[in-house]
């Protein structure tokens, strides 16, 4: 287990975006994965605001381990969408943050398709042109798998493809050391946080809710989602207090 050095951090939440985009109409599947961008406009406000910086996952790590302090919170979105770069770019860029988008290797300049099954509309993800573009906005790329795969769903030596080779095709794309994992569905067992580390990544995002807390693996990180629905009330409260930390899961 890696666990955080820092044996007296105080809370930090590491949020987590799908789409920024407008939302499709009610009773669409996954609508609440979309955030609107003006409504992430004014999130990104209310955190500089509040004094909070927004970092990338290789920029938050220092502070995850206790080596640097200060008013931090980790800013991810996973999948690797279009309108992540068209939407959400400008906006951290405005505000100073770095964050972390998760692409699916072998998908790029695609669509979401792992989630055809459960109705969801195709929507475009980022090509290598395009990711690089991101990097050279000051932000960060990492691994979400090559497929998007069930990972429990694998057999290991397939597993392990899907993992390390996703780290070698985004560094070869984007020609940056690919350093943070997200597990797509958040679904894992142990062995996988094993393959993780051993295909030399630094940190490894979940979907199980809650701040980063003293004593958690690096490579089994929760974090906090932010969707459709949330306020900035309920977003202040996800970030400072235990809302989401009382829903771990």
């Amino acid at each position: 287990m890696t666990s955080l050095v820092c044996a007296n951090l105080s809370p930090i939440p590491i949020l987590v975006y799908h789409q920024i985009d407008v939302a499709p109409p009610k009773g669409a599947p996954f609508r609440s994965l979309y955030v609107a961008p003006a409504a992430f406009a004014r999130q990104m406000r209310f955190l500089s605001v509040l004094g909070y910086r927004g970092l990338s996952m290789s920029a938050l790590l220092p502070y995850v381990r206790g080596e640097k302090q200060g008013k931090v919170v980790g800013i991810t979105f996973d999948d690797g969408y279009v309108n992540n770069l068209q939407h959400a770019l400008p906006v951290l860029q405005a505000q100073g943050f770095s964050s972390t988008c998760y692409a699916v290797s072998q998908r790029l300049g695609q669509t979401n398709v792992w989630d055809a099954e459960v109705g969801v509309s195709p929507t475009p993800l980022m090509d290598a042109a395009q990711l690089r573009q991101w990097v050279a906005g000051g932000q960060e790329v990492g691994a979400h798998t090559r497929h998007h795969v069930n990972l429990k769903a694998c057999d290991e030596a397939l597993a392990l493809e899907e993992i390390s080779l996703s780290k070698k095709e985004l560094s070869t794309l984007t020609g940056r050391v690919i350093e943070a994992f997200s597990y797509p569905y958040g679904w894992l067992l142990e062995k996988h946080t094993e393959m993780v580390k051993l295909a030399g990544f630094k940190s490894a995002t979940t979907t199980v809710r809650g701040r980063v807390r003293a004593g958690l693996d690096l490579l089994q990180l929760p974090r906090v989602p932010v969707v459709h629905s949330t306020t900035l009330p309920v977003f202040w409260l996800k970030l400072a207090t235990g809302y989401e930390d009382r829903r771990a899961a």
